[in-house]
């Protein structure tokens, strides 16, 4: 049988073109970092899957032998020209590769704000996926806060979780509101109504429109927003605050191989292909357009990987969940009135504890990281990264090798050692031996 189809990610793109590569045979091998395949917006694992189309395709997956999920794995940096160096709970090991589909999703924009350091202050996205990992919050009083469609989920999996969702504030005002929805009503129907049935399993939580937030404040931890709506001033005690401003790609695997980045996403061509020969990107990588895209841009690039040409269908449903991609950026980018969030005396790289006040003298990544440190620090500039590019203006710092945080051990693993299968395959699917 020929070498194995890598796809790295087992979020709802990777999931679709695993099963896509897989169904004429073609053996596969799916790497993903968390224990459990489903990404951010299937977290959680099978078991606790509630979208049919995830179930689908992991039952799907489960019943072909030629495919093997290797789970709690990181893609650390190259092991060689055609090979991959990789960090397990097990040790480091090198993977070959022929083929290989990009699907490595997205991260939240987190923008800097007063006491945003705070315990209890999280991502919106990231609250959800703590509570979607078990972490309780029934009883918690819980603001959510930021801008676009993202917030509305969120608030509804705290309050299906036992939250108290004291507040809901949404930076755009009433009247940008009503163009996006109006937009929804013309293009998107169904989109329109997973809006509605949002909003009405939150009937009865405080939605303000054209808030923003001035600050997080406790001692210790979070005990009250401060914000502002319509030019008034308002505190509201609560136990978590989450805050969502959009996302961004998830690039660092896509520049491991070389891929062209085009406007902040990975660049394909109508096949998923990347400019890299036998790399191909599929999902957030490529551009933010929700599980709809990753869907069909998965199945889209499985199938040109295995010489196959895609379906009708899937070129549909790829056209249509791009515009809405296009949409939400257009209708929910953060508003430059957001960056009077971040005072002099804000953290803008927590990692490394660097003020605003002492980035703002500076007019890009290196002189800011020569006098300051910023962005080198364990997240390597990835959250404060793009929160400068939106406060200064700044190109996002350039990603070097290795692409995430690896123990010295693995960074030590000689290049000569080959290691083409692992142990940690996830216990529903075939497991593979080391040698």
């Amino acid at each position: 049988m020929s070498a194995p189809a890598i796809v790295l990610g087992a979020g709802p793109a990777g999931l679709a073109a695993a099963e896509a590569a897989s169904a004429s045979g073609q053996s596969v091998l799916l790497i993903d970092e968390n224990s459990a395949p489903g990404g951010q917006i299937w977290r959680g694992g099978p078991q606790r899957w509630r979208d049919e189309r995830a179930s689908r395709l992991w039952e799907a997956l489960r019943a072909r032998t030629h495919v093997t999920l290797l789970a709690g794995a990181r893609v650390v940096a190259p092991a060689g020209p055609r090979a991959l160096l990789l960090e397990t709970a097990d040790g480091a090991l090198t993977q070959p590769w022929e083929k290989v589909i990009v699907c490595s999703g997205a991260r939240e924009l987190l923008l800097p704000f007063p006491g945003w350091t705070l315990p209890g202050v999280t991502g919106a996205g990231g609250l959800q996926a703590l509570i979607k990992g078990g972490m309780p919050v029934a009883g918690k009083r819980v603001v959510v806060a930021g801008t676009g469609p993202l917030l509305l989920a969120v608030a509804a999996t705290v309050r299906e979780h036992g939250g108290e969702v004291v507040a809901l504030l949404e930076h755009r005002a009433s009247a940008d509101l009503a163009r996006f929805a109006a937009r929804l009503a013309l293009s998107h129907h169904g989109k329109l109504l997973q809006s509605l049935q949002l909003a009405a399993r939150l009937r009865g939580v405080p939605y303000l429109r054209g808030a923003s937030v001035l600050a997080a404040e406790g001692s210790g931890r979070i005990e009250r927003v401060l914000l502002r709506q319509r030019g008034r001033e308002k505190a509201i005690d609560c136990d978590f605050l989450a805050c969502g401003f959009g996302l961004t790609p998830s690039l660092e695997l896509a520049a491991l191989f070389g891929c062209a980045v085009e406007q902040g996403r990975v660049g394909v061509d109508g096949a998923q292909r990347t400019s890299v020969q036998g790399v191909w990107a599929a999902g957030e990588s490529t551009g933010i357009g929700g599980v709809d895209k990753a869907l069909a841009e998965g199945r889209i690039a499985g199938l040109d990987a295995i010489g196959s040409a895609p379906h009708a269908r899937d070129l549909r449903a790829r056209g249509t969940a791009q515009a809405f991609g296009a949409l939400l950026a257009q209708s929910f980018a953060p508003l430059p009135s957001l960056r009077a969030m971040c005072t002099g005396s804000t953290i803008v790289c927590r990692c490394e504890d660097v003020l605003a006040a002492d980035l703002s003298p500076h007019t890009g990544w290196r002189s800011a990281k020569l006098q300051t440190r910023a962005g080198m620090g364990p997240c390597q500039g990835r959250v404060c990264g793009s929160a400068c590019s939106f406060l200064y203006g700044w190109e996002a710092p350039g990603l070097r090798q290795p692409v995430f945080p690896a123990s010295a051990a693995t960074l030590a693993l000689p290049q000569t050692q080959r290691v083409d299968t692992v142990a940690r395959a996830h216990p529903e699917l075939p497991q593979q031996q080391a040698d």
